[in-house]
């Protein structure tokens, strides 16, 4: 008797489940369930296999969960005052983070924000023009000089100073993580001849006789202070200011960051700062 029961073959088995169901066959709401324990690459490729993939990979509670806690106050960074509420309530949780894994420019365009499209983690970018730079209104030391090398096409350029000192100063709500500053240098001053790029080192002094230092604070008490020569003339280079965590999100923190080189026994020059960037501490093996 028991053989008898089992006279079906596999092969039969499997011919009639798949003349009787499919993929197309699966709820839509369980699809997007388990899309929510893939990452976002791994979800718009999912999205390919049919329509129902495709409609279970666009629900909202899906994107929602590779966004940031604080992805509302990321928008409200980014799109400014016009229709903002209107805007915000309109967009799907996709195109929010569509829209948030571009780069978007914002603070008058001195600081560029965006997600990391594997981790959702904040990024940003920001430019000379935000820092407190001592003398930068005097020609005689500082310029502002328009250069391709830059996202932001401009940089600070000193041609001599005996007093050094940047100060770069933020107000953000960061997801949590650990994060990291850099700011990106240049030693000499470059520009475009015939299609060539050609780098003057002409001005560039003083800056082997004694280290930068680098200091970073936040609001909730973390602090960091480093120091190191600046080195590698003609090519960009970022310096590691300090790290800092987010452990509970819960609004704004206050970062505060310099590099300094005060010693007024010589004077330096030929440096260019671009400006400062501060990503996940995950990512920085790229720098």
């Amino acid at each position: 008797m028991g053989g008898a029961s089992s006279s079906i073959s596999v092969a039969e088995i499997e011919d009639v489940v798949s003349e009787s169901t499919g993929l197309g066959d699966i709820p839509e709401s369980c699809i997007s369930f388990i899309m929510k324990s893939f990452d976002p690459k791994e979800i718009c490729q999912l999205a390919k296999v049919n329509k129902t993939f495709h409609r279970a990979s666009s629900a909202d509670f899906v994107w929602e969960s590779k966004l940031p806690q604080s992805y509302k106050f990321l928008l409200n960074k980014i799109l400014g005052d016009n229709n903002k509420e209107d805007l915000i309530r309109t967009m799907s949780k996709k195109e929010v983070y569509a829209k948030l894994c571009r780069p978007n420019f914002f603070d008058g365009g001195t600081k560029e924000v965006w997600l990391d499209r594997s981790s959702g983690q904040v990024c940003l970018f920001i430019s000379s023009k935000s820092f407190k730079i001592t003398g930068i209104d005097d020609r005689r030391y500082w310029n502002n000089i328009p250069t391709e090398e830059s996202r932001f096409k401009s940089v600070a350029y000193l041609q001599q100073m005996w007093w050094v000192e940047v100060l770069g100063e933020l107000d953000f709500e960061f997801p949590r993580g650990k994060y990291s500053i850099f700011f990106r240098l240049h030693l000499g001053k470059t520009s475009n001849r015939l299609g060539r790029r050609v780098c003057n080192l002409g001005q560039v002094h003083g800056w082997d006789i004694k280290p930068v230092r680098f200091q970073l604070s936040t609001s909730d008490g973390q602090n960091s202070l480093s120091q190191c020569y600046l080195s590698g003339p003609g090519e960009w280079t970022h310096y590691h200011v300090g790290d800092f965590v987010i452990d509970k999100p819960n609004g704004p923190t206050t970062i505060k960051f310099s590099l300094a080189q005060i010693d007024c026994t010589h004077t330096k020059g030929g440096l260019c700062i671009d400006g400062a960037v501060i990503c996940p501490t995950q990512n920085t093996k790229q720098f």
